[in-house]
């Protein structure tokens, strides 16, 4: 299954459970050793191959240990800049997010007995 938008969490999180457990099984991994390894209780390998919750903390040890962290890569990719961008702040990069400019419809002024 490939992972998109149309899938539930749970479905996404039990893909990646699945996943996670044929890496290890292809590593010739028991969960035990797989636990060991990542530096986690057995329990949470078990978890995370159930596809259940598991801390980002424990996935990022578990991927480690896999060898598959720097995936993570593809996953939350660096964002480039654009070229405007680049023009407007002249090399430095953006601090914070800005709310887009909404025209919004004047409001008639307050008067007492208009708060019923």
């Amino acid at each position: 299954m490939g992972i998109d938008n149309l899938h539930t969490d749970e479905a996404i999180l039990r893909e990646l459970g699945e996943r996670v457990a044929r890496a290890r099984i292809e590593s010739q991994l028991t969960q035990a050793n797989m636990a060991e390894q990542a530096g986690v209780s057995k329990r949470t390998i078990e978890r995370i191959e159930a596809g259940t919750s598991a801390q980002m903390s424990s996935m990022l040890r578990v991927l480690r240990a896999l060898g598959l962290l720097e995936g993570l890569n593809q996953l939350v990719p660096e964002p480039g800049p654009r070229p405007m961008e680049l023009l407007k702040l002249k090399g430095k990069r953006r601090q914070r997010a800005s709310t887009p400019n909404v025209v919004s419809e004047p409001k008639a002024p307050w008067t007492w007995g208009d708060d019923t």
